[in-house]
């Protein structure tokens, strides 16, 4: 294999929430949907980048969140509207907080995903990282 064919996509990568440096290690350390909740990695598996860059830094991934949020609140009350033509508000407030709450998931995981992706300023793919870190070295 030639040295040059290390580099990893990077839509791939953003969707099963690989580190943003080197696209390889994990984010997470389970699924997005269980009963143990979601547990952030403290560090890559594999090129040992730090996630948490400085005490508090995932606080303004609330507010990606609260964007994603909004972005779906709007989406199903136009879907509701379109679909139902109803102007009870009380289907509204179900239907939206059903959304939300079967969505917080995704938006947790998300908006830090977002944050370290596109977010971070001085945080890019390193393409030289992505190479398994035995090559090599017969085991």
């Amino acid at each position: 294999m030639k040295p040059d064919n290390y580099k990893i996509a990077a839509w791939p990568s953003f969707l099963h929430a690989k580190c943003p440096r080197c696209r390889r290690g994990k984010l997470f350390a389970n699924s997005m949907y269980g009963f143990e909740g979601q547990k952030m990695n403290n560090t890559c598996g594999h090129c040992h980048l730090t996630f948490e860059i400085e005490p508090g830094y995932f606080y303004v991934a609330m507010f990606v969140s609260y964007a994603m949020n909004v972005a779906e609140f709007i989406t199903a009350a136009g879907a509701i509207n379109v679909l139902t033509g109803s102007s009870n508000p009380w289907i509204y407030v179900t239907v939206i907080l059903a959304v939300s709450l079967s969505l917080s998931p995704f938006n947790f995981r998300y908006s830090r995903v977002i944050l370290l992706y596109w977010l971070t300023p001085g945080l890019h793919y390193h393409p030289e990282l992505s190479k398994d870190n035995n090559v090599g070295n017969p085991q």
